[in-house]
């Protein structure tokens, strides 16, 4: 599922315009981008959890000529699973 095909089952769902249902699920993204950059953690019972996890800078190797590189640092989300989801989708 995407964007576009998320907004249209919330029109569908619950009866609003496209254009509506497209507000209501860019307020919410844009609520959870916001809350990941600053430091924060989302949790959604039964759904599961986002953090954003530290990497520490490390010497890697280019996989073309085997040359060693420097990786940066960087700060990626993660995403873990909730207990409910994950047994939901393990009965299918």
């Amino acid at each position: 599922m995407n964007k576009s095909e998320l907004i249209d089952a919330l029109a569908e769902k619950k009866g609003l315009t496209y254009k509506r249902a497209e507000e209501i699920v860019n307020i919410v993204l844009d609520t959870m981008s916001d809350t990941l950059v600053e430091g924060g953690r989302i949790e959604i019972r039964g759904f599961g959890s986002l953090v954003v996890k530290d990497y520490k800078a490390y010497i890697g190797r280019n996989p073309k000529t085997g040359e060693e590189i420097e990786v940066k640092p960087k700060k990626l989300p993660f995403f873990k699973v909730g207990k409910e989801l994950r047994e939901r989708i393990n009965k299918s």
